[in-house]
């Protein structure tokens, strides 16, 4: 409507004047309700056309949308096995730290694993113990062989020596039966020696392998032990806590509760633009917001992100071909936005709906040498009609709360 009263300024009006100052036409007269179109059609068609050609300027060069709300995310309480709640920590609702118990599941499973796994553990290290005695005493068989050894080889080169120098003097079934046990006492020194190799082995390789096998079973009884302990992983509000002392929980069950993290919600705003504003939206333009839990404030924004793909055009892979007149409505583009001022959003509940406006800025492309006049007059026609908007969104925002509260059969 402040369109056409504003075209129609420029195109009615001059051709009414000329109608009655230029042609002496006099409304009532000459003009009267059943000639105006006849006499007034240059002015109804340019004021019309120029009608058309604003409006499209306006929501083109300086979109609007009110799909746009403070979306915030939202973790679900899920343990991550399965199990019976032993014990409930928190209420219905209530705010919590990282790292609070939220409910503990019944672990009498788990800490018998534990138990046994380090049980495990610590007889695998009196095996080391022992283990390290054998090998002791395997030195000490060592000594004793080799002793035996040395004593029984002396003997053998003693009575060789002394038949070597009186034949005869010692019967040669001696010298053979020395032979014998010096051949005896050498295996029992290898025997000796591999028993002390297998107790090292034991001790440097196998025992420690067991060991940290023992010890990473034990450490896998812990952590299935502490999963049975569900705790908050960020600092936020538990809500819709409806777990109970005695329920059956597991991943495959809704969630019992959801934790909104701290600040969720307060950051930045999410609005979902036309796709005949993808050339138009970008990084940095200004922008203005009003939601409905904050009536009647106009809030700075910036565009800091905008989304170059459509959620709309998604798909996953099947076993059907994708149609696309299927798509039930065309999608919009992502952009986020962030308060231009510190604190900007302080006040409006995350989840609220919002209106946005966002508007183009060609001061640069102004300013710069290489523009030409009749450019830079376009383009500051371009950025002037941004004040329609502007105006529109501040009506908009002092009629939402009357919109809303009665208008809508409140």
């Amino acid at each position: 409507m402040f369109e056409l009263m504003f075209c129609s300024l420029l195109t009615i009006l001059p051709d009414y004047l000329y109608r009655r100052y230029a042609q002496g036409k006099r409304f009532g007269k000459e003009i009267t309700f059943f000639s105006i179109w006849y006499e007034l059609r240059w002015g109804i068609t340019g004021c019309l056309m120029l009608t058309v050609s604003l409006i499209t300027m306006i929501f083109y060069f300086h979109p609007s949308t009110t799909s746009a709300a403070l979306y915030f995310r939202t973790v679900p309480i899920l343990p991550e096995g399965a199990g019976r709640v032993a014990e409930v920590k928190v209420g219905f609702s209530e705010p919590v730290k990282q790292g609070d118990v939220l409910f503990m599941l019944d672990s009498s499973r788990q800490r018998a694993a534990f138990e046994t796994a380090a049980r495990k553990v610590a007889e695998v290290e009196a095996s080391m113990l022992a283990a390290q005695s054998d090998v002791v005493r395997a030195e000490a068989q060592i000594q004793e062989a080799k002793a035996n050894y040395q004593q029984a080889k002396d003997e053998l080169d003693t009575k060789s020596d002394l038949q070597r120098r009186n034949p005869g003097i010692v019967p040669q079934r001696d010298i053979e039966k020395l032979q014998v046990l010096v051949d005896q006492r050498q295996a029992g020194v290898d025997a000796a020696t591999a028993v002390k190799q297998s107790a090292a082995l034991q001790v440097s390789t196998l025992i420690p392998a067991q060991k940290a096998s023992a010890e990473a079973a034990l450490a896998q009884a812990q952590v299935d032990l502490d999963k049975t302990v569900v705790r908050a992983g960020v600092d936020g509000r538990v809500e819709q806590f409806l777990v109970r002392t005695g329920d059956v929980v597991n991943q495959l069950m809704r969630p019992a509760g959801v934790l909104i993290p701290e600040g969720a919600g307060r950051g930045a705003l999410q609005a979902g633009f036309g796709q005949i504003e993808a050339q138009v939206m970008k990084e940095g333009m200004l922008a203005e917001a009003t939601c409905i839990s904050k009536p009647w404030v106009i809030i700075p924004m910036v565009v800091t992100t905008v989304q170059d793909y459509i959620a709309a055009g998604q798909f996953r892979s099947g076993e059907q071909l994708i149609d696309p007149q299927n798509i039930a409505r065309p999608g919009t583009i992502l952009v986020y936005l962030e308060p231009l001022y510190n604190g900007g959003l302080d006040g409006v509940t995350a989840g609220s709906s919002c209106i946005v406006n966002a508007y183009t800025s060609n001061h640069e492309e102004i300013s710069a040498k290489d523009t030409g006049t009749f450019r830079k007059i376009a383009l500051h026609v371009v950025d002037g009609v941004g004040l329609v908007h502007a105006l529109l969104l501040r009506i908009q925002a002092l009629l939402l709360p009357i919109k809303t509260l009665v208008l809508s059969g409140h």
